[in-house]
């Protein structure tokens, strides 16, 4: 198993780095709409749709996401920062931080269809978009955030290995600790500080440290989030596309969550020397 995970990272890193830093935007715009459609079948895989209603649901998300990205291509080649679908990031902003841990706390998502549609898009469209527009500000600054959710989730991983004993939320994921987020937002905050004083000169200690902290959290909720989705469809992964990572909402739950508030954040502060 871990050998088939470190030659699908191995395939699936380069050919990732190449398309954020080579592809034409309508390309990685395509792109982000086949994983959106990707991770929508997986959702309803979860979700238990019936045939007929993950076929309704496949093709109003093409067509949705279609628009969407569409609008933010002709709007950011006029301005990277375009505020025209901030209402998106602030709705997925608000179903994390206040929706989800409500959830999570009860440990049960709907079982209705409808609802559990408009979850997945919550959950997929903004996440496809932060992904654009954050590529159309700066794909190093898309990197970076990424590389924030991934140092939290390895720090996590190992410090939890090592000195965890205090479970999160053992009826989710019983393999997460409190000890684990410990070590997560120490590495993200020292992530944080070689960001400020390497690419801004020490300036944005007190907005980006923050910041990045807030996303890691919301990294996490956004893990728990799709642990407690798996638990309640009776699965190990959303799907098998990635051989020895799962599905895509395996490799992108703890990003769906991130994304949409780190291009918020930009919007609202409006900080393009970051």
């Amino acid at each position: 198993m871990l050998k088939t995970r470190i030659l699908t990272a191995v395939i699936v890193l380069p050919l990732f780095l190449s398309a954020l830093f080579y592809l034409q935007d309508i390309f990685w715009a395509i792109l982000l709409l086949a994983l959106t459609v990707i991770g929508a079948r997986e959702w309803s895989y979860l979700a238990r749709f019936s045939v007929k209603k993950t076929a309704v649901y496949l093709t109003l998300t093409t067509l949705l996401g279609g628009e969407l990205l569409f609008l933010l291509n002709m709007a950011t080649e006029i301005n990277a920062y375009t505020p025209v679908l901030i209402w998106i990031y602030a709705l997925s902003a608000v179903f994390w931080v206040a929706y989800v841990p409500f959830l999570l706390k009860k440990s049960k998502v709907t079982n209705n269809a409808v609802v559990s549609m408009l979850i997945g898009w919550v959950l997929l469209l903004p996440t496809a978009l932060a992904l654009y527009q954050l590529r159309a500000i700066n794909p190093f600054l898309l990197l970076g955030f990424m590389g924030t959710i991934w140092i939290s989730d390895t720090a996590a991983y190992f410090t939890g290995r090592t000195f965890g004993k205090h479970k999160l939320a053992p009826h989710i994921s019983p393999g997460k600790t409190w000890e684990g987020v410990a070590g997560a937002m120490l590495a993200v905050m020292i992530y944080g500080f070689v960001w400020v004083h390497i690419f801004t000169k020490g300036d944005y200690m007190t907005t980006l440290v923050p910041l990045l902290v807030l996303l890691a959290v919301l990294g996490i909720l956004g893990d728990l989030f799709e642990s407690l989705i798996k638990r309640q469809a009776g699965v190990k992964d959303s799907g098998k596309i990635l051989p020895g990572h799962g599905g895509i909402l395996d490799r992108i739950d703890a990003l769906t969550a991130a994304l949409p508030l780190a291009i918020l954040a930009l919007l609202i502060f409006n900080t393009p020397q970051l």
